[in-house]
């Protein structure tokens, strides 16, 4: 075997499907996902131009398959650097089967999520789904904020009740002051008496 020897794949092209993750049993992430690639040319006995469509399949391994999970979606358009590699298997009623593939070493997407959302139509399931993580947030938030402050109410409660107290106290001092000024009112000033 030649000591120089090259297996390398470089696509552009748009994701046919939504990546699917799995783990394997010893726990390594491993993402698949489908890869369409476009050419067009134009024939020398014919005057419109042609296009055909290759379909790849696409699969990462760990870091890279939990980031080809998480960001990538069905119509986003990649750079996908890698390897080719054939698997044989053999399928239960004994057919074997051969399957080319792209294992991925490096993913760069070329496209903003706002270009892919306004291309596919998902912006408005978009907002929607983000509605829906915000009140569910907010609902966890207030049920862990009363959750946690249940002490915290007892406490408020205590502090009312106390204050109540202290008003009703001021209440019957003020009370108490008025009496006693209409008494000293009441009282006759011997001044004011005729004699």
């Amino acid at each position: 075997m030649s000591a120089r020897s090259l297996n390398k794949a470089m696509l552009i092209g748009n994701l046919t499907r939504d990546p699917e993750l799995r783990y394997t049993p010893q726990g390594t992430a491993v993402c698949s996902f489908g890869l369409a690639t476009n050419r067009s040319w134009m024939p020398s006995d014919a005057t419109e131009r042609r296009e055909e469509t290759e379909f790849h399949r696409i699969v990462s391994w760990n870091k890279l398959a939990e980031l080809c999970s998480q960001l990538l979606t069905k119509g986003r358009k990649v750079y996908i650097e890698g390897r080719l590699q054939t698997r044989s298997w053999e399928t239960p009623d004994g057919e074997k089967r051969q399957s080319t593939e792209i294992v991925a070493e490096d993913m760069v997407i070329l496209d903003s999520r706002k270009s892919q959302e306004e291309r596919v139509g998902t912006s408005q399931e978009t907002a929607e789904v983000k509605v829906v993580k915000e009140e569910t947030s907010e609902s966890k938030d207030k049920k862990e904020s009363t959750d946690g402050s249940k002490e915290e109410k007892e406490e408020e409660k205590k502090k009312s009740k106390k204050d109540e107290k202290d008003s009703e106290k001021e209440d019957e001092k003020v009370k108490d002051d008025e009496k006693k000024k209409d008494k000293s009112d009441d009282e006759i000033d011997i001044d004011d008496i005729p004699f």
